[in-house]
């Protein structure tokens, strides 16, 4: 189970890297956003991972984790527009939908399974403490964004 909170910790700061920033602030330029996010995690791990050398290798795998991301969100958006496409056409069976909807939770379960591999190439390169505190930062680098305010008690942001 702990590994499942990690995991989701990781997949949610990352997306808030990609996505968030700019929700939040209300900017057009998701680049611009994505930039501060990635610099921002860069720096968590500069500040986190002690020796330099392995901190580069984990930055490394941060990059990786983040280009997947990426990729999963613009191929999601492709299949919506696959769904969209498909809604307003009248004579659209449902076997066209289930079809489109397969393969994009096919395409989630790829890329969530390469997300997971990120993470755990990571956490092997990190020893525990480095780990905690990158998590630590992590989770309040969230909460500037109104991510996880509402804590543990049932509300939105809670694990």
């Amino acid at each position: 189970m702990k590994t499942v909170k990690l995991f989701v910790l990781l997949l949610g700061m990352t997306l808030l890297t990609i996505s968030g920033c700019a929700r939040h602030y209300g900017m057009g330029d998701a680049s611009y956003s994505v930039d501060r996010g990635v610099k921002e995690m860069m720096a968590l791990v500069e500040k986190t991972v002690q020796d330099p050398e392995k901190a580069k290798r984990v930055q490394g795998v941060v990059t990786e984790l983040v280009a997947e991301v990426k990729q999963s969100y613009q191929q999601s958006r492709e299949f919506h527009k696959k769904l969209y496409e498909l809604n307003a056409n009248y004579e659209a069976t449902p076997e066209e939908f289930t079809k489109i909807l397969d393969e994009m939770n096919n395409n989630r379960m790829r890329s969530a399974t390469k997300i997971l591999g990120h993470r755990f190439k990571m956490k092997e390169m990190m020893t525990a403490q480095e780990w905690k505190a990158m998590s630590d930062g992590m989770i309040a680098a969230r909460s500037r964004y109104g991510y996880g305010r509402e804590g543990a008690e049932g509300g939105k942001g809670g694990m």
